[in-house]
């Protein structure tokens, strides 16, 4: 049960109105959005930078984003917003289940992980959360691969997926229905799960 309550149908014209414009086409709210809509000056800010991560404009393919986010998601232990891009985009960009098990057991030297640029952003996102910060020799290898906006767009990306993250957990916004957990991608070691 959530530690603040989701807003529940019929809405005030207000939040229905936020809550129509955060969910992208028919689709019914997701219990996150509809804790934030509680605070709608807050969710109606929010939305802004929201859908700017989630757009073409973000200078990351919509692959790269999102390895991204669910790998941030991991580290933060926030399954619920992980099962939310899962079940949302890991289909769309390509995640195997090979990949989906690394980003939430392994790391960027598992085998499955052959581009660089993924494998470097798999280390970003770790250093990041570990540490707060890139050294010198990881900043070298990434402004190799990746310019300067995108490298923005990745800082503030795992910056974004923190907050996310401390909020869904913090208030324990439960899992939507349908949404895989990190137990449904356990490693898999000689023939049987471990």
């Amino acid at each position: 049960m959530s530690r603040i309550a989701l807003l529940d149908p019929p809405y005030t014209d207000q939040a229905d109105a936020l809550l129509a414009r955060m969910m992208p086409g028919e689709a019914p709210p997701i219990g996150l959005f509809r804790m934030f809509a509680r605070n709608v000056p807050m969710a109606d800010a929010m939305h802004g930078w929201g859908r700017y991560e989630l757009s073409r404009q973000l200078t990351l393919t919509m692959r790269q984003r999102e390895i991204v986010i669910d790998r941030t998601c991991v580290l933060c232990d926030c399954e619920y917003e992980w099962g939310v891009h899962m079940m949302t985009f890991a289909e769309r960009v390509g995640l195997t289940r090979e990949q989906t098990t690394s980003l939430v057991h392994g790391g960027p030297a598992d085998e499955c992980w052959t581009s660089e640029r993924e494998r470097l952003l798999i280390l970003a996102v770790d250093t990041l959360h570990e540490r707060s910060d890139i050294d010198d020799a990881l900043w070298t290898r990434l402004v190799s691969v990746f310019d300067e906006l995108q490298l923005l767009d990745l800082l503030l990306l795992c910056g974004w997926y923190h907050a996310v993250s401390f909020a869904a957990r913090a208030t324990r916004v439960p899992h939507e229905p349908g949404a895989p957990r990190f137990a449904d991608f356990l490693p898999i070691v000689s023939g049987t799960n471990r």
